[in-house]
């Protein structure tokens, strides 16, 4: 098979994307008098967006992101009026439109209407609110939970809170995105490990830890990219020994690691009273909107009263609250949900290494990337996909370290085996036609 990373297949084939690049007119500039101040042309990275999409449009490679779905979103999407394969949805048990969810969010509308109309400084308590708060404060073993209306804003304010200049912050190379910036809003030193290097770690640990008053490791229980997690037990070890809070973002784990969807600490066996801040969103595995963080009764007063992101914003809407809850409650009522799950990512992982794919550092979960290194072959494939009725998106720079654009496959437990079969019997088939085309294409022309 031709293998369409390969790196003098590849050199050519950029080197006829820079001609392509040399052959497109230059981007219109804005006038002189303007000098640009006003002008959202010349913000940066804007030409490279405009330049990619050119350049996206002569290889035939339509823009894979924003398409228009036209019903609920689950094992398989309506788009352009056609049913796909779907492996670009967070709803990893299957729950998204589930009776019983539907019912929960119609009863919570007819009761408190779409809008919690304020603050809850400002508009007061909603009973669905501490009820969904209460109850994933007792699927993490600890005192309290507070639920954001964000799950981005959730890492950004509460880390920005937490810590100040006299803190340091140490995180995980692959970190999302919302904790990066959160260290940043607090003006802490910040210091990033290698992805799942906690021997990396220790070192930073060792040689800054002591000049700094308060520390904190932040990590994820399931990475967001790469299906993989970390040594839970050495975190809690390092962080004791060290005299840092340790913050596990559990946005992919809940419903996904552990027996019965309880996450990271479940599934290593931990007790969760000895991670100090557990951070979730409610966007995946419980199909609704927000974020929420669970720990001891001090941390959660302290952010109630002193979090901008809970102060000043809004309240969740009642009819979230309700809807986060009832999955909850499904996803700890029906285990056999997440043993699918874990099956189906055992099975995707298993057929992606026979097929001669690439996972990456992926461990069978329902993250699960194939890795495609280079931008063009993932943006390529994923429309070949699509072409064929698979929609799976590509994740290329900087989303992701230059050369490890990927494809990234969402399983859930409605998946069946077949759909799995399917889906990587099509990846190989049109990896493989890719190769040949990025072979063709970087021959130079005949004359």
């Amino acid at each position: 098979m031709t293998d369409p990373s390969d790196k003098e297949a590849r050199d050519r084939l950029f080197a006829r994307v820079r001609g392509m690049q040399a052959e497109l007119p230059p981007m219109q500039k804005s006038p002189a008098s303007h000098s640009g101040d006003t002008d959202f042309r010349t913000l940066p990275g804007y030409e490279e967006f405009q330049l990619q999409r050119e350049i996206g449009a002569k290889l035939g490679i339509e823009n894979p992101y924003f398409r228009m779905h036209e019903a609920r979103s689950g094992p398989r999407a309506e788009i352009g009026g056609r049913s796909l394969l779907n492996f670009s949805s967070y709803d990893y048990l299957g729950l998204n439109g589930h009776p019983e969810i539907v019912a929960a969010a119609k009863k919570a509308v007819d009761r408190y209407g779409v809008s919690a109309s304020g603050s809850r400084h400002v508009s007061g308590e909603r009973p669905v609110h501490r009820a969904l708060e209460q109850s994933l404060a007792s699927l993490y073993g600890v005192e309290d939970c507070v639920t954001f209306v964000s799950g981005y804003a959730t890492n950004l304010g509460v880390i920005g809170q937490l810590l100040g200049q006299k803190d340091i912050l140490f995180h995980d190379s692959a970190m999302h995105n919302s904790a990066v910036m959160g260290g940043m809003l607090s003006n802490a030193a910040r210091r990033s490990f290698r992805h799942n290097d906690l021997d990396n770690l220790e070192e930073m640990l060792t040689a800054h830890r002591g000049s700094y008053e308060r520390a904190m490791i932040v990590v994820e229980g399931l990475y967001s990219m790469d299906g993989d997690w970390p040594d839970l037990p050495r975190l809690i070890e390092l962080k004791n020994r060290h005299r840092a809070w340790l913050m596990v973002d559990e946005a992919h784990a809940l419903g996904v690691l552990g027996k019965h969807g309880g996450g990271i600490a479940e599934h290593f066996g931990a007790n969760p009273k000895d991670v100090d801040i557990w951070m979730g969103t409610l966007s995946k595995t419980l199909c609704a909107c927000g974020g929420y963080i669970a720990g001891s009764a001090d941390l959660i007063d302290y952010l109630k009263c002193t979090a901008g992101v809970f102060v000043y914003s809004v309240a969740m809407p009642p009819v979230i609250a309700a809807s986060a809850h009832k999955a909850l409650e499904l996803m700890l009522r029906e285990p056999e949900r997440v043993t699918r799950l874990q099956k189906n990512g055992a099975l995707f992982l298993k057929l992606t290494r026979e097929r001669g794919l690439d996972p990456g550092t992926g461990a069978g979960t329902a993250v699960a990337p194939i890795m495609m290194h280079d931008s063009l072959p993932a943006a390529l494939l994923s429309q070949k996909l699509y072409e064929r009725g698979i929609n799976v998106q590509p994740v290329m720079y900087p989303g992701v370290p230059a050369k490890a654009s990927r494809l990234r496959f969402f399983l859930s437990a409605a998946h069946s085996e077949s759909d799995i079969v399917e889906a990587l019997d099509i990846v190989a088939e049109e990896w493989k036609r890719i190769g040949e085309t990025i072979k063709s294409l970087g021959k130079p022309a005949h004359g």
